[in-house]
């Protein structure tokens, strides 16, 4: 379920009926919700970039990553929502090429956070771009970072 639909069934009472019928008795359903919904899984995605980080799975820095990418190591390409264009056309530009896919229209996959928001949650200055080198945590990455994106209802990326 992705928030306007969550936010249309708060707005004319559809989920707190049913949710009173299902607990028969009646439910108070913050109107808030989707707000808290989209807090808990932005902070899921951030944390999980976090683990992925403190594990040696995650890069940063343009030129670790385009090494990496050419080499064809990397598994999943991160941008912040605020990163430069010509910059994140050069780093799609090395994933293509490591993955062998030139002339395709492969890229890293944009988030709607931006690079102050990735910084604090790696702990670190200035991340505007991030790859991920290890496929068990490329996968992990991608779902927690889809069900943010679905729930925004944001498709920045591929």
């Amino acid at each position: 379920m992705d928030r306007a639909t969550l936010e249309e069934a708060i707005t004319k009472g559809k989920l707190a009926k049913a949710l009173s019928r299902t607990f028969k008795h009646a439910v108070q359903v913050p109107a808030d919700l989707a707000d808290q919904i989209e807090k808990a899984l932005e902070r899921a995605a951030l944390d999980r970039l976090g683990l992925e980080a403190r594990a040696g799975d995650l890069l940063t820095g343009s030129e670790r990553i385009i090494d990496a990418a050419r080499k064809g190591t990397v598994e999943l390409l991160v941008h912040a929502r605020d990163a430069a264009a010509d910059g994140t056309r050069k780093l799609d530009q090395a994933l293509r090429v490591g993955l062998g896919a030139e002339g395709e229209d492969l890229r890293g996959l944009v988030i709607p956070a931006s690079r102050a928001i990735l910084s604090m949650a790696l702990g670190r200055e200035n991340v505007v771009h991030l790859a991920l080198v290890a496929p068990a945590a490329a996968a992990r990455v991608s779902q927690a970072l889809g069900r943010w994106r679905e729930f925004i209802g944001r498709d920045d990326g591929p």
